[in-house]
Parts: structure tokens; C-alpha cells; sequence
């Protein structure tokens, strides 16, 4: 197995790229610094938007980071569902007294443009989420001497990946938070998500590249877990939403451990696609009628939730999470680096000690 992505950084700790503003090069700066591999989302920014972050986390760290890009999704036909899902969130509109977004904002979230960028200024890590890039595109980055990665929920999907000629393979389970990154969004397929062990264990099988594991891991002993199933690394999100330099809401961080939130769920209701939330107000009433629409839904309800977040409403939001959400705790982001570290190292020594590795 290539050495060449844990080569960029000591910890086999990946910060996961939270698109919304979560994500922020202060985020991503204390993780690398600290020995994991920070990540920048550029979804739903501009490709200026994208280099302004670039250069800011530049000035922030010297040592390797990522750049996470959103693929352009197809055509979507059935407009007359959208319609209907704008009338059902009238009350909501009035509500928050704000009015819908537009849903044909554009489907490709800029592309390439930030193709563009990331050519013509290389960063060393570019990962792609809801789909796989052409090999053309993969290898002008390897060129340029990016290493890429692309996000898998299958062992088809991954072997689609291995195909175009991807560095690595993001393997995410069904456990993780915010959006699926599933290649094709098919209706049919709603609920049948692999566990992450699972799903490692079978892309593990299915292809030659490194497997980076992500879904619902909030300790060390999670990522031993997942690097003993044959993961390189193990990326982490909602473990690095909690922390001060996330620049998540902060009604969002206090609801992770909040009581009145007690547990996620796969929703279509605030962006028409499979995403892993906490379950409130809002993903209760519209999550049954979201149609299969992405980004439509997405645009259509992006004012209500900046009208929802900026009045400090949870049960408006889009509280993105993963199952292990409880297990939050809010450290600095490069202290939680170094303590997962040790719990990694603390697992590993226990399980050697049974036998468990060699």
C-alpha cells in the first residue's frame, strides 16, 4: 500500500471538510499543525472564495492540508416536486420572515473554476465529494503534484474511483454526518447504507489503493479499529465540529451533547439529498415530503436556515452530525489531535498485548 498520503502528516487523523462555514482555515491550521491533516470544504463558496481561504491558511501553517471540492450534479426533471416543497415551506418563510431561495442557483458549484484555482496554485490534498472525476482532471492534479482522494459509500463506488485513477479512497459509512457521498442519488437506495467496519473491510477487498475511513469515529480507539480493518487513516468530522476554531454555529456545537437532541437521522428535508442530521423540528415535519433534489433543495432552503441560525433556533437548522455526536468534547482542535493520538496509541498497546497485532 502507497505510503504516500500518511507520509504528508504524523497522525493517521484527517479533519473531515464541513462545507457551511465550518470548516475554516483556523480549523484546518490547528489540526495540521498539531500533526493530522487539516481540510478546507469548498462547496457552496466561490472559486475566489475557495483561494481567499487557500492563502489565509497558508499564512496559518507550513505543513500539508487538503481542499475538498463538490462534483456537478445531473439534470434534475421533476421540477414540479420542488414546487410543491416551496409550498409546504411557505410557513416556514413566514415564519422566519425571509423568503425561499431560488432552487436553480446552479448545479455545479463551480467546478472548474476551482479546477482553475487548484491548478494553477497546487495545494497537497484535493478530495471530491458525490461522484468521481475524470481521469483527465485526476491526473493534470497529480501532475501538478496534488494527491487526490474521492469519496466511496460502496465497494462499486470505490472501484469506480480505483478506475479514474484516484490516489486513495474515501470509504464513508452510513454512520457519518452531514451529506452521503454517494455517486449516483437513487430514491431506491434510501436506507441501505454500509456500517463503516463493514464497508471498510469490503473496499479493502475490492481495490489496491489506500482506504481512508470515515463515519462516526470519535476516539482513538475507533481509529485503531478502522487501521486494523485495513484503513490507512481515518477522517473525522463532528469529533472537530465541537472544537473552539470550528466555525460552527454555536447553538450547533451545544446541541451535540444536548439531551433534547438524542440522535440523527439520514434526511432529504434541507438540501434533497441523504444527509446525517440531528433530528428537530424541522427535519420532522418537511423530512417525510423532501423530494430527491439536490442542490435545488439545498438553495431553496438556505435562507431559512441563516434566518433559523441567526435567531439561535436549533429546531430550524440543519444540525449536520454523525451517530457518535454525544462523544463531542470541546477541545482545542489541535489538543484533541494529540489526544486522540494517544488513545490510538494507548489501543494499539492493549490490543498488542492481547496478541491482537503483530
Amino acid at each position: 500500500m502507497s505510503s504516500a498520503l500518511t507520509d504528508l502528516f504524523p497522525h493517521p487523523i484527517v479533519q473531515a471538510p464541513m462545507a457551511g462555514g465550518v470548516s475554516v482555515p483556523q480549523l484546518a491550521a490547528a489540526v495540521s499543525e498539531a500533526g493530522g491533516l487539516g481540510f478546507l470544504a469548498a462547496g457552496y463558496k466561490t472559486a475566489d472564495g475557495m483561494y481567499q481561504e487557500i492563502k489565509q491558511l497558508r499564512g496559518l501553517t507550513s505543513r500539508p492540508f487538503g481542499v475538498n471540492v463538490f462534483m456537478p450534479q445531473p439534470e434534475y426533471a421533476e421540477s414540479g416536486a420542488v414546487e410543491v416543497y416551496a409550498h409546504q415551506l411557505a410557513g416556514e418563510a413566514a415564519w422566519y420572515e425571509t423568503e425561499l431561495g431560488d432552487p436553480d442557483s446552479g448545479r455545479d458549484d463551480g467546478y472548474d473554476a476551482k479546477l482553475a484555482v487548484l491548478l494553477d496554485n497546487p495545494v497537497p490534498v484535493v478530495s471530491f465529494h458525490f461522484g468521481v472525476p475524470t481521469r483527465e482532471v485526476l491526473d493534470s492534479l497529480r501532475r501538478a503534484g496534488t494527491f487526490t482522494l474521492v469519496t466511496a459509500t460502496t465497494a462499486e463506488e470505490a472501484l469506480a474511483v480505483e478506475r479514474a485513477g484516484a490516489d486513495a479512497v474515501i470509504a464513508q459509512g452510513v454512520e457519518a454526518g452531514g451529506h452521503q457521498g454517494t455517486h449516483r442519488d437513487l430514491t431506491e437506495n434510501d436506507g441501505s447504507g454500509i456500517g463503516l467496519l463493514s464497508l471498510v473491510a469490503q473496499i479493502r477487498e475490492a481495490v489496491r489503493i489506500p482506504v481512508v475511513a470515515a463515519g462516526g469515529i470519535m476516539r482513538g480507539g475507533q481509529i485503531a479499529a478502522v487501521l486494523a480493518a485495513g484503513a490507512s487513516a481515518a477522517q473525522l468530522g463532528t469529533a472537530f465540529l465541537a472544537t473552539p476554531e470550528s466555525g460552527a454555529q454555536p447553538v450547533h456545537k451545544q446541541a451535540l451533547t444536548n439531551p433534547l437532541f438524542a440522535r440523527t437521522e439520514l434526511t432529504r428535508a434541507f438540501s434533497g439529498r441523504p444527509a446525517r442530521a440531528l433530528v428537530n423540528r424541522f427535519l420532522r415535519e418537511h423530512g417525510p415530503y423532501a423530494p430527491a433534489a439536490y442542490p435545488e433543495i439545498h438553495h431553496l432552503t438556505s435562507p431559512l436556515r441563516k434566518a433559523a441560525a441567526k435567531a439561535g433556533d436549533a429546531q430550524g437548522m440543519a444540525l449536520w452530525a454523525g451517530q457518535g455526536h454525544r462523544l463531542a468534547r470541546e477541545l482545542p482542535a489541535g489538543q484533541l489531535v494529540q489526544v486522540l493520538a494517544a488513545e490510538l496509541d494507548a489501543a494499539r498497546t492493549a490490543l498488542s498485548a492481547k496478541g491482537g497485532l503483530r
